[in-house]
């Protein structure tokens, strides 16, 4: 199960922060756009969802930009799913057939079936904090573009 680039901008987008603000800074959506190597324009309308469902504090002007929260380490991954819309692969065909399932399955229906559950599993257990808080300078840095 891939998840889109909106899913990958908003997981890395709030890790960007929470690691950056950790002293309650303000970070500008400038440069979360450029250490992330993503499209500003973009990461500006997946960042106003996120801060729309209370994951991120955000404020307006020369001085403001984008903080965390007492909701933001606690937010799981299947949040995010949620938010960026993409629920719908747990219920699609793996093989992309239209008319897969559990009456009418595909030949690996049931064998994905249980993966999907546990995948779910993973995501509604996996919190943004968990990620974060383990010593591990190289995850961080996997989050950035440079």
């Amino acid at each position: 199960m891939i998840f889109s680039k909106t899913f990958g901008y908003a997981l890395r987008g709030i890790l960007y922060v929470a690691v950056k603000g950790e002293n309650n800074g303000m970070i500008q959506l400038n440069e979360i756009a450029e250490r992330l190597g993503v499209p500003r324009h973009f990461l500006g309308k997946v960042m106003k969802r996120i801060v729309k469902e209370g994951i991120l504090n955000s404020l307006k002007g020369p001085y403001g930009g984008f903080s965390v929260n007492e909701v933001t380490l606690q937010t799981s991954l299947i949040k995010l799913v949620e938010i960026t819309g993409e629920t719908d692969k747990f219920d699609s065909c793996v093989l992309r057939l239209r008319k897969c399932n559990s009456k009418n399955p595909c030949p690996v229906h049931h064998q994905v079936l249980s993966l999907k559950q546990q995948w779910h599993l993973l995501l509604a257990g996996t919190t943004v904090g968990e990620l974060i808080k383990k010593d591990n300078p190289a995850f961080i840095r996997s989050i950035t573009a440079n």
